[in-house]
């Protein structure tokens, strides 16, 4: 008799544990090397997380996390710490209309910070 094993093909994405919520302070970033990615994490008030890509899409300096969190509206955002381009958290787009950043979703579980990111 011959066994057959099916393999389902890997996924082509996948949540990655970077930290522990409690190692992010308050508005203030945080760089994490995540599969080969530099990511800028960033807590906000009330545990919402938000991450994007570490390097500076006008320097490709990898400074993203040293950025200047603020809003524009209700939006929470990004300022680059060298040029000052401002940058939507949530979608990585870059507001005055220059190249953006790529955004990853975050996920909270058992106060472990989660980040999917593409395999």
């Amino acid at each position: 008799m011959t066994e057959l094993i099916l393999q389902r093909p890997a996924p082509s994405s996948t949540w990655v544990a970077v930290c522990r919520i409690d190692d992010l302070e308050e508005c203030w970033g945080e760089a994490a090397l995540v599969d080969r990615e530099q990511i800028a994490l960033f807590r906000l008030p009330g545990d919402r997380v938000h991450a994007v890509g570490n390097i500076d899409p006008r320097t490709r300096a990898a400074v993203m996390a040293r950025g200047i969190i603020g809003s524009r509206g209700t939006a929470p955002t990004i300022a680059s710490p060298l040029h000052k381009e401002v940058y939507d958290l949530a979608t990585g787009a870059c507001l005055s209309g220059g190249e953006g950043l790529q955004a990853y979703p975050v996920r909270c579980r058992d106060g472990i910070v989660e980040v999917h990111v593409a395999s």
